[in-house]
């Protein structure tokens, strides 16, 4: 199985950039498509972006389009998201998934299969 440990999420205002951090142990992460999703207090977990095995294919959800940019660096089994012009309804605990078994991107909750534990990112206006 493949673990996957989030970092870089904290306290930030509004109009500020972050950049969160997924690290993979256990497996190749190049060999999975890999999702960014998100969690707010009350709300249900939604998908915010994601990408191909090679990186050459993302896709995000509309609130976050030009905004936010997810990447990989498979030498390093590390996947990211650059948040910029962050907004406090951005407010959440950040996910990173692991599909196991599909090639293509879903924004579906339900389609992946290992997750990390999240890291929160907290945007003040």
């Amino acid at each position: 199985q493949v673990q996957l440990v989030e970092s870089g999420g904290g306290l930030v205002q509004a109009g500020d950039s972050v950049r969160l951090s997924c690290a993979a142990s256990g497996r190749t992460l190049s060999n999975y498509v890999m999702g960014w999703f998100r969690q707010a207090p009350g709300k249900e977990r939604e998908f915010v972006a994601g990408i191909s095995r090679g990186g050459g294919t993302t896709y995000y959800t509309n609130p976050v389009k030009g905004r936010f940019t997810v990447y990989r660096d498979n030498a390093k089994n590390t996947v990211y998201l650059q948040m910029n012009s962050l907004k406090p309804e951005d407010t959440a605990v950040y996910y990173c998934a692991a599909d196991l078994s599909r090639t293509i991107i879903t924004s579906y909750v339900q389609h992946y299969d290992a997750w990390g534990q999240g890291t929160q990112v907290t945007v003040s206006s």
